[in-house]
């Protein structure tokens, strides 16, 4: 079976599973059956099929197991928000609609060769920095929930970081691919990207009072420095100047302290600063090991108030958790790592440095900005306001990892084309 018809027959399946979980939605808030839930679920089968149109035009050999896990991820992420908030869930299937443009318009721009971009990363470079300006600036900054990470034109609001995540992996791909070799040699000098990068990541932690976003761009640049120098003491090295620089702002900054001091003890402001945890942890208990069931939740309190504020945003997994209980959290998490395996592994396959390093970096940024949400909802870490990819309530983050999604779509096209012919 081809790599298409295969990514296919995977995209049926997970039309199947969608029809099913909006089913099972809609029956249970409106406590009737309908063909009208399946509306819902056509219209997404339907907008995946011209996705896979798309990559069967533009990228035939790239990976079939990607854009099902994607699209099944987005189809997780769409049933739960409109089983907690219809109209959100309406305003995140148009914001998939642009996802599946842009990511159909990045095929189709760089299926010839997309290793052009290496020729611009200097370009990328800066458009990344000056992306993450943007909510700085005075007139367009916006501070969300205490984090300063939003840029707003008009009625439109987004997250430049999303996207300056994308550019900065871009950069460090061709930055990395002709700096390797001199960077392995050890050379004191050579440690100066990583001092500029670490004290970029200082900076926006400081800018944007969000721990969370600091550590996804510096996790970032350690996982791509380890996959181009193979120097363990590199990361190690850059990690201990992470943990430095947030202890210094730890001191400083009073979002940080409140984020630490939740984590440690949410019980001891447990109707304040630590309410949202205590309330999710609750959440995950309640949902057992084989959970409510979709629509069955417990969410809003007998006076009709939410529970869990921010609940599609960043608490949606403990949602998911209470509903599909330890057995539908636990697959969401192995769909995740499965995504992540695929990624990696198109980056083992790639045969030149810019494809390994775009896609290992590509896959970090996946991997890295998963565990941080979720790890700050089950306690591991402290809380950021960071999305789920493909799953949170947020259009940013959604055509951003679209965008991701093709990127490694197109790495993997080509070292499968490479090895059908070799």
């Amino acid at each position: 079976m081809s790599f298409r018809n295969r990514e296919l027959l995977n995209l049926t399946v997970v039309g199947i599973l969608t029809g099913v979980g909006f089913a099972s939605v809609y029956i249970a808030r409106q406590a009737e059956i309908s063909t009208a839930s399946l509306s819902y679920a056509a219209f997404f089968v339907a907008l995946y099929l011209v996705a896979h149109a798309v990559a069967r035009l533009a990228v035939p050999y790239a990976d079939p197991y990607l854009l099902p896990i994607a699209a099944l991820l987005t189809a997780i992420g769409i049933t739960e928000i409109y089983r907690l908030e219809p109209t959100d869930a309406f305003r995140q299937g148009l914001w998939v609609v642009v996802g599946v443009a842009a990511f159909s318009g990045t095929l189709l721009a760089l299926r010839r060769d997309y290793r052009v971009l290496e020729s611009y990363k200097y370009l990328f470079g800066l458009a990344a920095v000056l992306l993450l300006i943007l909510p700085a600036l005075p007139g367009i900054g916006r501070t969300v929930n205490g984090a300063r990470l939003w840029v707003a034109f008009g009625p439109v609001q987004f997250q430049p970081g999303e996207f300056a995540k994308l550019f900065l992996i871009v950069f460090l791909a061709g930055y990395l691919r002709e700096k390797r070799e001199v960077l392995a040699g050890g050379r004191i000098k050579d440690f100066g990207p990583l001092l500029v990068i670490w004290g970029a990541a200082m900076a926006v932690l400081v800018q944007t009072n969000d721990l969370g976003s600091a550590l996804l761009y510096f996790g970032i640049f350690l996982g791509m420095l380890y996959v181009a120098t193979a120097r363990a003491l590199y990361a190690a090295a850059g990690l201990g100047l992470f943990v430095a620089g947030a202890w210094a702002a730890y001191q400083v900054v009073p979002r940080v302290q409140d984020r630490v001091s939740i984590w440690l003890d949410p019980w001891a402001d447990a109707q304040g600063n630590g309410y949202q945890v205590i309330q999710s942890i609750y959440s995950i208990a309640k949902g057992g090991f084989g959970g409510a069931g979709l629509g069955q939740g417990t969410f809003t309190s007998p006076g009709g108030s939410q529970l869990i504020p921010e609940l599609n945003t960043d608490f949606i997994y403990a949602a998911i958790a209470q509903e599909l209980g330890l057995v539908g959290a636990s697959a969401l998490l192995l769909l995740y790592m499965l995504f992540i395996v695929r990624g990696f592994r198109t980056a083992l396959l790639a045969s030149d440095g810019f494809s390994k390093l775009l896609a290992a970096g590509l896959t970090f940024g996946f991997a890295v900005q998963t565990f941080i949400i979720i790890g700050g909802i089950v306690r591991l870490m402290p809380l950021t306001g960071i999305t789920l990819p493909f799953v949170s309530y947020g259009g940013s983050s959604v055509v951003a990892n679209f965008v991701l999604l093709a990127g490694l779509l197109l790495v993997s096209n080509r070292a499968n084309a490479l090895r059908s012919r070799g």
